[in-house]
């Protein structure tokens, strides 16, 4: 039994761990059908929270997360559609609340920025690379050369133009 109770103790602490924000970010709704309750869980995480920035208001515990989640359970209560929804939060806080944002003049920055810094990353690694195969290998000189040996301990080789 003594062996047992630390297995038990490792399986009870790791239940406990189990990420709760999901459930605890639903609790407080109570929904007329499980079609609701579906429509409110898929927009809130495909809306992105603005203080954690990286996470979804189904993820993030933020108190403007708590506030937009339940303005976005009002409207999925009073009947709105998904695109009404959207059209709100993004009218209000601006394209950066969906993960997703369209493709507009406004938004060419995020979804070809990431493209043009790797563009530019390859050209300058290329570059990089052309000048450092075009330089001419650093010479030393046959006292650095007699040095080096040295101190890797291996034998002294000899000097082509000293053989002569």
């Amino acid at each position: 039994m003594k062996q047992l109770l630390p297995a038990l103790l490792f399986v009870w602490l790791l239940l406990g761990t189990v990420p709760a924000s999901a459930t605890v970010t639903l609790e407080a709704f109570t929904f007329d059908t499980e079609a609701e309750e579906l429509h409110f869980r898929d927009l809130i995480t495909e809306i992105r929270c603005l203080v954690c920035q990286n996470q979804s208001l189904a993820d993030s515990d933020a108190e403007l997360a708590h506030d937009l989640r339940a303005e976005v359970y009002g409207m999925v209560q009073e009947g709105r559609s998904d695109a009404e929804i959207v059209d709100f939060l993004v009218n209000r806080y601006g394209d950066f609340v969906l993960y997703n944002p369209p493709l507009k003049p406004a938004t060419y920055l995020i979804w070809f920025g990431p493209f043009v810094l790797l563009a530019i990353a390859a050209f300058l690694l290329v570059r990089a690379l052309r000048r450092q195969g075009q330089a001419p290998a650093a010479e030393i000189s046959a006292a650095e050369r007699k040095r080096l040996d040295a101190m890797l301990g291996r034998p002294a080789v000899h000097d082509k133009d000293n053989d002569a």
